[in-house]
């Protein structure tokens, strides 16, 4: 029987599978702006997550989260970006964006819950 994967460890694993893939991106002006905005929003899906795991208040937890949220969708963005600027990159990448679709979805169903059941 498979036991479900821990949040965190999903996003801590999306995050360094997300970062292996810059070193296969050109080294031009244009990739190092694209880089440097993917690689801000990707770190700061694992650091935001862990912050909102030490949180003390509810209303605290739902706003890191909702932080988290917001910059995987970022995220998600940039992947498109790059695999649609760098075809070869393509499949690599399309496990990636299914991925953070994926955790986009369990990270707004965490919120909502967690909303509903503090009223």
């Amino acid at each position: 029987m498979n036991r479900p994967i821990d949040i965190h460890e999903r996003i801590f694993s999306f995050v360094t599978r997300g970062l292996k893939v810059i070193p296969y991106l050109p080294k031009t002006t244009e990739a190092q702006m694209i880089i440097n905005q993917y690689g801000r929003s990707l770190t700061s899906v694992g650091a935001n997550d862990n912050e909102a795991d030490g949180t003390s208040t509810r209303n605290d937890f739902v706003h890191v989260y909702t932080v988290v949220r917001k910059e995987l969708k970022e995220t998600r963005y940039w992947l498109r970006v790059i695999a649609e600027l760098y075809p070869a990159l393509k499949i690599r990448l399309m496990g990636l964006i299914g991925e953070s679709e994926e955790l986009i979805k369990i990270i707004s169903r965490i919120i909502l819950n967690t909303r509903k059941n503090g009223k």
